[in-house]
């Protein structure tokens, strides 16, 4: 079913509560929400970079569903709104979704914000929203900051292509397998890590993948706001000298080079090469080689006479 979006606000009932909110030490009334599940970005950091949209929605809205409701209590009350707030995280349950899908129902406004960000961004929330549209409610998202889009602008990597990945596997051998996986992506892998874990992370990002560029941003809009650059490799190597850093922390990893997809590429087929060289003679193990990877003979009997003068 097609839901059409419309940005138009409800008018105010006659006895209807007046909602309001503060900003640059003005008190603003704040517009009637028609019902329904209001997905809102809220800041990673700096408390200025909310929207005016944003705080219209959190001092309308009949509750604001918050991950921890402590964290959220310190935005709403910097900009003097008290609208009511329920706990709805991870943990909750199908029937706490339910309660939530029948106040919309009933014609209630309810607002979803995250502990830092645009919600359902390696944040609870995606049963709720799927819960919403299947019982045909309306859903409005409105918009606002995002860690994973601050870090990328100011990386310095390509921004044409990128593919955000969420936190990876806690161990090492998940974890490298998984970066495996990810190696052929083509575009800026975008990735959210603990910072107790990202030494290690780095370490078995360089080792997969190599030399390729990579950022670390830390603690983005905040007093301490740090974006280091470098390879991988270098990466790895300054944050196991220096330990565990402090703060939320996001990598990003550039694409592979043509240069580095040659040399991997090169490095495959003197692999194939070396191994039939062990039982062929340098012009069958050529044939097999060139036939099994779809290269020119020519180019792979004469890698493979190289090779061979090499081990002799």
């Amino acid at each position: 079913m097609t839901q059409r979006i419309d940005n138009r606000t409800r008018r105010r009932e006659p006895g209807e509560r007046t909602a309001t909110f503060t900003a640059f030490g003005l008190a603003a009334e704040a517009s009637p929400l028609s019902p329904g599940l209001y997905v809102v970005a809220t800041p990673i950091g700096n408390l200025q970079d909310v929207s005016f949209r944003a705080l219209n929605v959190l001092a309308s809205a009949d509750a604001i569903l918050a991950e921890d409701t402590r964290v959220t209590k310190t935005l709403l009350a910097h900009y003097g709104i008290t609208t009511p707030l329920v706990a709805y995280h991870e943990h909750s349950n199908d029937a706490v979704r339910e309660r939530m899908v029948h106040r919309i129902r009933e014609g209630q406004s309810l607002a979803l914000v995250s502990d830092a960000g645009t919600p359902l961004v390696s944040d609870p929330g995606y049963k709720l929203v799927q819960a919403a549209i299947e019982e045909g409610l309306p859903v409005t998202p409105i918009p606002g900051p995002s860690a994973v889009l601050t870090a990328l602008v100011a990386s310095g990597l390509p921004t044409d292509r990128f593919f955000f990945e969420g936190f990876l596997p806690p161990k090492s051998t998940a974890r490298r397998a998984r970066l495996a996986e990810l190696a052929a992506i083509p575009g800026t892998l975008m990735l959210f890590e603990g910072p107790h874990r990202l030494p290690d992370m780095l370490a078995d990002a360089a080792a997969v993948l190599g030399e390729r560029q990579a950022v670390v941003a830390r603690e983005l809009t905040k007093m301490f706001e740090t974006i280091r650059r470098g390879t991988l490799p270098e990466l790895a190597a300054q944050f196991a000298e220096e330990g565990p850093p402090k703060g939320e922390i996001v990598v990003l990893i550039g694409e592979a080079t043509k240069q580095m997809h040659a040399e991997k590429a090169d490095a495959a087929l003197d692999g194939k090469l070396e191994s039939a060289l062990r039982n062929h003679s340098i012009k069958d193990a050529a044939a097999l080689v060139a036939a099994e990877l779809g290269l020119p003979k020519r180019e792979v009997y004469a890698r493979a006479l190289e090779l061979a003068k090499r081990n002799v």
